[in-house]
């Protein structure tokens, strides 16, 4: 039978997920992530050897079982007593429960495999959305950056209520505020910052 030391805790490997989630939730930090991947991968590397562990054991039992079998019919052919045919019997129940168990404890690491492989592909896929994010916002950064060169004008964008920003004149080193409702129609916002530049 597997080492009992080694086997998984599933309240601890839900706690693991639960901090998984909340980690995948949080997307602060790449590094974060990919710690989360290290820790899947070695919870994934630690239940692969745990379950060819338990596939040894279970040939061993298998072995068992078939030498119980020959002992049983052994015992019917030499008509041995029957005080011996039920202990053989009895052992041989016991290792049909045993092989039951680890095949029970070797279907749970098998879902437990499947559901980390599914985590371990989600946490990839996030990684990947993260830096196509970063990826964006440098390239906006970038936009604005030279649009404000070219135009004079810086967009204020953290009211969101409405189209504001503010006009730059390095020339007369004057800075001046405009403002437009969402009301407008964007063709109408252009025409205007365009006479305003």
């Amino acid at each position: 039978m597997a080492n009992l030391g080694k086997r998984v805790d599933i309240q601890s490997l839900l706690a693991l997920g639960d901090d998984l989630i909340g980690v995948l939730k949080s997307q602060k930090d790449g590094d974060a992530l990919m710690q989360s991947c290290e820790g899947a991968k070695m919870l994934r590397s630690f239940s692969r050897s745990d379950a060819r562990e338990i596939h040894v054991s279970s040939q061993e039992y298998q072995e068992k079982i078939s030498a119980c079998k020959e002992k049983i019919y052994k015992a019917e052919s030499e008509t041995i007593a029957d005080a011996e045919l039920d202990r053989v019997q009895k052992d041989l129940e016991e290792e049909l429960q045993n092989e039951h168990l680890l095949r029970q404890e070797l279907r749970k690491i098998s879902d437990e495999l499947d559901g980390l492989d599914c985590q371990r592909a989600s946490i990839e896929e996030r990684r990947e959305i993260i830096k196509k994010k970063k990826k964006d916002m440098l390239r906006a950064q970038d936009l604005l950056s030279m649009c404000a060169s070219v135009t004079n004008i810086i967009p204020n964008l953290d009211d969101q209520d409405k189209i504001s920003g503010y006009i730059v004149d390095k020339n007369k080193k004057k800075v001046e505020k405009f403002e437009f409702e969402h009301t407008l129609s964007p063709y109408e916002v252009c025409n205007k910052l365009w006479k305003m530049a």
